[in-house]
């Protein structure tokens, strides 16, 4: 699929580059050591009650879903350094807004720039909220428009560049 505004996501240098690592290591090694996994448990013999087998080819199909998962996330990222410190909300950027009276935290862009930290909630730049604040300034006020239809008003309190 090629790459369109809609379907990019912004990753710094480092993100990528880790999930560059991450591709590498599943592609070769990963895929190895899971098929000798596998040729081990053949060898056991009756596949239909080796658990064994099982587990590894449960195992193989997550990592080659991990492998498709990163191919099109890097293939379709926009990659560059962390966004300037401006108050502009720009994927890559931690922002609080206020919204239905109360403050929520949280870094837009990709999951994968926050290297699996659950500490962060994340939402997309294609999110209707992502969509919504993206290129708006500190102070302002925006709306988006909620799946369910409502049109949420949210304003931006602080926009500050994510750093691990």
């Amino acid at each position: 699929m090629p790459q369109t505004a809609s379907n990019a996501s912004y990753l710094t240098q480092e993100a990528f580059d880790r999930l560059q690592a991450e591709l590498r290591e599943l592609s070769g090694p990963g895929r190895v050591e899971i098929a000798k996994r596998i040729e081990y448990a053949r060898e056991e013999g009756d596949l239909k009650e080796n658990g064994g087998y099982h587990a590894a080819k449960e195992e193989q199909g997550k990592m080659e879903a991990r492998i498709r998962q990163l191919k099109q996330i890097l293939t379709t990222a926009t990659v560059g350094e962390a966004p300037p410190d401006d108050g502009v909300v720009e994927p890559g950027m931690v922002i609080t807004v206020e919204m239905f009276d109360e403050e929520e935290t949280f870094l837009l862009g990709s999951r994968e720039i926050a290297d699996g930290s659950d500490t962060i909630q994340v939402y997309s730049e294609q999110s209707p909220l992502g969509g919504g604040i993206n290129g708006k300034k500190v102070g302002e006020t925006a709306t988006y428009k909620a799946p369910n239809g409502n049109v949420i008003e949210v304003k931006i309190l602080s926009a500050k560049p994510y750093s691990v």
